[in-house]
């Protein structure tokens, strides 16, 4: 889910506001977009990985973050070299290499492990699958 937009680093290109499909940004009143719709975003990662200077930080929970969460502390975030993380991760930029020249497998056989976050988790990690409690089978 969308949760920092870093005023520092904006340079109020709108290409955000464009490339969201839920339309979650509004811009505001000095040009720089602002999250205003959080509930609609659907963690698509299309502002972050559309974004041209890396300004835009997308948390792969799709929940909002709370405020004490690493996940929205701006600093937090820059010290564990998380905006653009996604458009890094695809190759998108200068000086990246686009994820499709890295790939060597003809074919996609299996689904790679995502790499552990560099900051904890917001939410409560289910220890079952489906967090189901057990039942007894007659």
């Amino acid at each position: 889910m969308i949760e920092i937009v870093s005023t520092e680093a904006c340079i109020a290109c709108d290409v955000c506001i464009k490339v969201c499909p839920t339309d979650v940004f509004e811009r505001g009143d000095d040009g720089i977009p602002v999250i205003a719709r959080q509930s609609d975003c659907q963690t698509c990662f299309m502002c972050e990985a559309y974004c041209p200077v890396d300004a835009l930080y997308v948390s792969p929970i799709s929940a909002p973050a709370g405020a004490d969460s690493p996940h929205t502390d701006e600093d937090a975030v820059v010290r564990a070299g998380l905006f653009g993380g996604y458009r890094e991760l695809v190759g998108w930029g200068r000086g990246r290499t686009s994820g499709a020249l890295r790939d060597r497998n003809p074919l996609l056989k299996a689904v790679p492990p995502l790499s552990e976050s560099r900051l904890p988790s917001p939410a409560t990690v289910a220890g079952t699958p489906w967090n189901h409690p057990e039942q007894a089978v007659d």
